[in-house]
């Protein structure tokens, strides 16, 4: 009596419930196994690069305001790997071209410095959101992958009812677990990818607003110089 619960418990088992299901269910579990793993791997890794770079940008913004000279802190920083170093070069290099020239233009020069930096922290927001499209993707089809493994699965119970001629727990059990389990891979799949995917938006949103108070900082700054030269 005790082997025969034994059996029943390792049949009921994750590994002897994939063990046992349809091929068609295995590569959908499969597919979820795999889709989970690259989420998580996603969600570490942009996790950390994201914290890394919140810390990065704070210092360097704080570094910007205490210098002396925007040109020089520009000439020395400027190509530093952060977004709030992009949105500075494209506003340093937008006032060189339109400081430039003989004639200076002050409501036209404050118009395109606004636009070349709007459009470079639009830009570097794409960049960073682009990576969270996978956890997306997997937040909103893992579980309806998930419930095709179980409706096929659910299928195949039913085809086995029919051919044992019998509806007893012990005929069913295996099938409808089995197919229970593909659903519970899929929301294993899905939940983390989500609550990370709101998580890293909010995080996103954050640091598209700090970068908007930088360059209006910033385009302040060149407002009063353009002033001064007036």
């Amino acid at each position: 009596m005790d082997l025969f619960v034994n059996s029943d418990a390792a049949t009921l088992s994750p590994v002897g419930l994939f063990l046992q299901a349809d091929w068609v269910v295995k590569m959908v579990m499969l597919g979820l196994l795999a889709a989970s793993i690259w989420s998580w791997a996603i969600i570490i890794g942009f996790g950390r690069n994201l914290g890394r770079m919140a810390r990065r940008s704070a210092q360097y913004e704080a570094d910007f305001w205490k210098a002396q000279d925007i040109d020089r802190f520009h000439d020395a920083n400027g190509r530093v790997d952060l977004p709030a170093a992009r949105v500075l070069d494209a506003g340093v290099r937008e006032w060189r071209r339109s400081t430039n020239g003989k004639r200076v233009d002050r409501e036209g020069i404050r118009s395109r410095l606004h636009m070349t930096m709007a459009a470079a922290i639009g830009a570097e927001i794409d960049k960073l959101s682009g990576r969270l499209t996978f956890l997306a993707t997997i937040g909103s089809v893992a579980p309806f992958v998930g419930l095709f493994g179980t409706v096929w699965g659910i299928m195949r119970a039913f085809t086995g009812i029919a051919a044992e001629k019998s509806s007893s727990i012990a005929v069913v059990a295996p099938g409808i677990a089995e197919a229970l389990f593909a659903t519970a891979i899929g929301l294993f799949a899905a939940i983390p990818a989500v609550i990370a995917y709101n998580r890293f938006s909010h995080s996103l949103d954050r640091l598209e607003a700090r970068l908007g108070r930088f360059a209006d900082g910033f385009h302040a700054t060149l407002s009063r110089e353009l002033d001064a030269e007036a």
